[in-house]
């Protein structure tokens, strides 16, 4: 189970309602693990939804990019949070439905984020956000 960070989530209005239907089907498919995602509905539905002019620059929405620092080795790994359909691992871009793009989701420069792989409890911290759609202009993503 990814342990979700319970500060404050800032979505639009629109990746909001995005983002709430997405789970709600995902939950009903038998092959996956609610747990986390039952965890991110919650974190939703207590979410604040702004507009995107609003949303606050340090905070990973939908379709930002962040570098992580892996705790030991120091090596540092980038990510895009992005909506299922766009989801490549393999080039960086983790679905917001996937035990790390869940964890992601909300969390600020520094935090320390936890999410649960098939070999155990991964943890790293949010060392930089590279990108984030509202505060670069970019609405339409």
């Amino acid at each position: 189970m990814a342990a979700i960070i319970k500060q404050d989530i800032y979505v639009t209005r629109s990746d909001l309602q995005r983002l709430q239907r997405l789970i709600d089907t995902a939950l009903q498919r038998l092959d996956v693990d609610v747990s986390y995602l039952e965890q991110l509905a919650a974190r939703l539905d207590s979410a604040r939804p702004v507009s995107p002019s609003v949303v606050p620059r340090d905070v990973v929405t939908m379709n930002s990019r962040v570098r992580l620092r892996l705790p030991g080795t120091g090596q540092t790994v980038e990510y895009a949070v992005v909506f299922p359909e766009n989801a490549d691992p393999g080039a960086g871009r983790v679905s917001v439905l996937a035990p790390l793009g869940a964890a992601l989701l909300g969390a600020r420069e520094g935090d320390e984020i936890h999410w649960e792989t098939p070999a155990g409890e991964r943890t790293a911290t949010v060392e930089a956000l590279l990108y984030q759609p509202e505060a670069s202009g970019d609405f339409h993503l």
